[in-house]
This record gives C-alpha cells, sequence and structure tokens, in this order.
C-alpha cells in the first residue's frame, strides 16, 4: 500500500478542441476557447492557443526560436530544453515580456509528428501564475497530442449552417464559422480541388449585402470576379432566382483553370437575408458538368441556417 501512494497520479487525457487535430489535457480552470483554438480563463487573462502546423515546419522552428530572434519580438528567453512526446521530438521555450507596463509570462512548446507539427503557446499576466503555476503548465504540455482526423460531426458543428445532403462529395476543408468545401477529391490527395479540376463545391457565409434588389445582379457579379484559380471567364446566364423561400441570384460561367489546360463550367448562388449572404460555388470540368450540377443542386438544397 506504501509502495502504491508513492506511484505519481496518472496523466490526465489530452482533449481535443472542436476541430483542432491537436489537444492536450488543459490545466484544471482553463476551459474551451470559443474564438481560436485552445483554452482560455478569460477572468484572469490566459490563453492556451493550439496551432497545427505542417510537419516540415518543425525544422523551420527548431532553426528559428532562438533567445535572439525573441529578443527582436521584445521577448526574453529564460530557458530552452528538449521535451520528447510520444509523437516525437519536441522543444520547450520559457520566457517573458513587458507589455504596457504589464509583465506577461511566457510558454512556448514546438512538438514534432509525421503528418504535424504542433505549435503551442501559453500566456498569462504574472499575477496569474499563482493560480497556473509552472509546474502546471509544464504537465500540461507534456500531454499533447495529435489525432489523424477531426471527426466530420465535429467539423460541420463548426459551421453557422447546417449541411444536411453531401450528394457523394466528401469535405475538403472547414473555415470555423464562415465555410465548408467539398470535393470528389480523395481524403489526402496532393493538390487543391482547384488544382485537380475535380467537381467541387464550397459554401460560405458573410455579412452584408444589397439593400436593393435591383442592386443583385451587380453584387452577385461582383463576389462572383473575386473567384480564384480561374481565366478567361464569361458569364453565359446572370438571373435572380428563390431559393428555399429566400431571395437569391444565379450566376452559370464559363472558364479555363488558372493554367488554362482545361474547359470548366461554375454555378454560383447567393442566398440573402438575415443581415448577410450565402455564397455556394460549383466548379466542374465542361465534359463533367452535366453529372455534377444535380449534385451540387442537391448540396444546395441541403443547407440551412442553424
Amino acid at each position: 500500500m506504501l509502495a502504491l501512494g508513492a506511484l505519481p497520479a496518472p496523466a490526465a487525457e489530452p482533449t481535443y478542441p472542436p476541430g483542432s487535430r491537436i489537444g492536450l489535457a488543459a490545466p484544471a480552470g482553463l476551459v474551451p476557447s470559443k474564438t481560436f483554438f485552445g483554452y482560455e480563463d478569460p477572468s484572469n487573462g490566459v490563453a492556451m492557443v493550439l496551432v497545427a502546423l505542417p510537419p516540415q515546419a518543425y525544422a523551420d522552428l527548431d532553426a528559428s526560436v532562438t533567445a535572439d530572434a525573441l529578443k527582436r519580438q521584445g521577448v526574453t528567453m529564460e530557458s530552452r530544453e528538449a521535451l520528447p512526446l510520444p509523437s516525437g521530438k519536441a522543444f520547450l521555450v520559457v520566457a517573458r515580456q513587458e507589455v504596457d507596463n504589464a509583465k506577461i509570462r511566457k510558454w512556448i512548446l514546438v512538438a514534432s509528428s509525421p503528418n504535424l507539427t504542433g505549435f503551442v503557446t501559453v500566456q498569462m499576466p504574472e499575477a496569474a501564475t499563482a493560480l497556473y503555476p509552472d509546474a502546471a503548465i509544464r504537465a500540461s504540455l507534456a500531454t499533447l497530442a495529435f489525432r489523424a482526423t477531426v471527426p466530420v460531426d465535429e467539423q460541420l458543428g463548426l459551421l453557422p449552417f447546417k449541411v444536411s445532403e453531401f450528394s457523394g462529395f466528401q469535405i475538403a476543408g472547414v473555415i470555423p464559422g464562415r465555410a465548408v468545401m467539398l470535393s470528389d477529391a480523395p481524403a489526402g490527395a496532393p493538390g487543391s480541388p482547384d488544382s485537380t479540376n475535380e467537381p467541387h463545391i464550397f459554401a460560405a457565409i458573410a455579412p452584408g449585402g444589397p439593400a436593393q434588389n435591383t442592386d443583385r445582379d451587380t453584387f452577385a457579379r461582383e463576389v462572383f470576379a473575386t473567384l480564384p484559380n480561374m481565366r478567361e471567364i464569361r458569364v453565359t446566364t446572370s438571373e435572380p432566382l428563390r431559393m428555399s423561400g429566400q431571395q437569391g441570384h444565379q450566376i452559370l460561367a464559363n472558364a479555363k483553370d488558372a493554367t488554362g489546360a482545361s474547359a470548366l463550367t461554375v454555378v454560383q448562388w447567393l442566398r440573402f437575408g438575415g443581415g448577410g449572404y450565402m455564397q455556394i460555388v460549383g466548379i466542374a470540368r465542361a465534359d463533367a458538368w452535366k453529372d455534377a450540377y444535380p449534385r451540387f443542386r442537391s448540396v444546395r438544397d441541403g443547407i440551412d441556417a442553424r
């Protein structure tokens, strides 16, 4: 019994902020943030930010996170040490900074894994170190872990709208709070949907929009003109269209991809209401358009406000 009592308590299991592929066991008192990937204690000015970077970023950060480099940013390094993790190599930097006469405590953890680099920063006022001592922060950072994927339902839960119909497409990317991309490109395939030219569709929500119905055609064309990775665009149809009982607008166009090698057909739908608008864009090669267009419409009709 005495021997068992001397054993250290098991480390807490890491948790993952919604949408993040990296996670850890946050110190007691920190809660998942609603504005960034990580944890925070707003009342005490404490933030723990988790950023996932490409795997090759580790070598760059290993070479660039130095005392001199931090000093140029007004940060004083106190220590840097290796902190090996189950995922691979890692290093921890402890530093301090003074901002507007306030003393700030900082920790920077850079961790490698075969598929990602984890970059974690912890920042707090000196006064908060009594609540979150160095040992608690170190113990938390030592639990950093990676997961292979983010569950589909979790990704979709980050959107301000619901997607109930995928029409065979896969999730290619999510911008929390704003947009989703669906594509026929296999998951993990090299190149973006734009470069592979597989049929793909994205939906995004944005504030604003025209105040008058008569301005919607001009507005729709201006929004359409901002679409990237296309050239030789020729609009064939631009007309009002009701969608899901709301006022909307449709543009159909022909274009070439960024290289000029592939002919594309593009549809843009704008749906207006609630002080903003939703933009839905489907893109496919011209020879795949006949099959892709009905699928684009199915996805469009399966998107609803939360």
